[in-house]
This record gives C-alpha cells, sequence and structure tokens, in this order.
C-alpha cells in the first residue's frame, strides 16, 4: 500500500514523501497515530501543489537571506572586555555578546543562528559565521578589545 508521510516517521521518510508500506502497519500504526494517509490522487496532487508551494517560499527565504547576508558581509561590531595585565579576556566572548553588539549596529539575530569555529578568548579581529538560512551563511567581522 503507498501512503503520504504527514509526520516525519524514523526509518521511513520525511513529510510529503510516498512510501511503500505494508497494510498492516498504514492500517494498525500510521493511520491510527495521523502519520500518514491514503496516497489517493487527489492527495497526490495536493501533495504535489503544497511542494510547489513550499520550494516557492524557500527560493523567496533564500533571496531575502542573500539580500541580508550582503549588508552582514559588511558589518564590523566592536565587543569591548576587561583584560589582564597579559592582554588576556577574563573568560570568553559568547554568542550573546556578539547578539548585543549587532543590536547596536541595528541588526537584530537570533544567538542560535551565530557559528563561532573556536572560543574567543583574546583581543584581536575574528570572523563570526551567522546562518540566516539552511545555504546562506553571512560572515561579519568582530573586532574584540580592550575597555
Amino acid at each position: 500500500m503507498e501512503v503520504i508521510l504527514s509526520q516525519d516517521v524514523q526509518k521511513l521518510g520525511k513529510v510529503g514523501e510516498v512510501v511503500k508500506v505494508k497494510d498492516g502497519y498504514a492500517r494498525n500504526l500510521l493511520f491510527p497515530q495521523k502519520l500518514a494517509y491514503l496516497a489517493t490522487p487527489v492527495n497526490l496532487k495536493r501533495i504535489e501543489q503544497l511542494e510547489k508551494k513550499r520550494k516557492i517560499q524557500f527560493e523567496k527565504d533564500k533571496q531575502e537571506a542573500l539580500t541580508l547576508a550582503e549588508k552582514l558581509n559588511k558589518l564590523s561590531c566592536t565587543v569591548s572586555v576587561e583584560v589582564n595585565d597579559l592582554e588576556r579576556l577574563y573568560g570568553s566572548i559568547n554568542e550573546n555578546d556578539i547578539v548585543k553588539a549587532m543590536e547596536m549596529e541595528g541588526f537584530s539575530i537570533d544567538k542560535k543562528t551565530i557559528i563561532i569555529e573556536k572560543p574567543i578568548e583574546e583581543l584581536g579581529i575574528f570572523e563570526v559565521g551567522i546562518k540566516l538560512h539552511p545555504e546562506v551563511i553571512a560572515k561579519i567581522r568582530l573586532w574584540v578589545t580592550k575597555k
């Protein structure tokens, strides 16, 4: 029996995929738990239309992310921190510090989108990635200076 998955099912597939399963598996597990529905021609057409809308929205979001990435790639943020006698930071720069610095520059982003390759524990200039979209990552320059 062919079914269309309405949710991600482990070891079976993702939302919207048409998969072939045994009749009992579909009737006893997938249908009662609303994990899938029967792959009729009407349902297949509906899924096809939803997939087209999803692709259009994905491309639209990607274009918006590319536009924002162009602006962010030109951005330089400064974080001023306390340092010891050896010019080492007390602690390190984290995502919250970067979010605050970007807000001062007029950009509001989620801290979960920030990509720091290694902890920033010294003064200097660093590149920090910001994941705006699954296919778009912007890079900003972060200046870490002493107060």
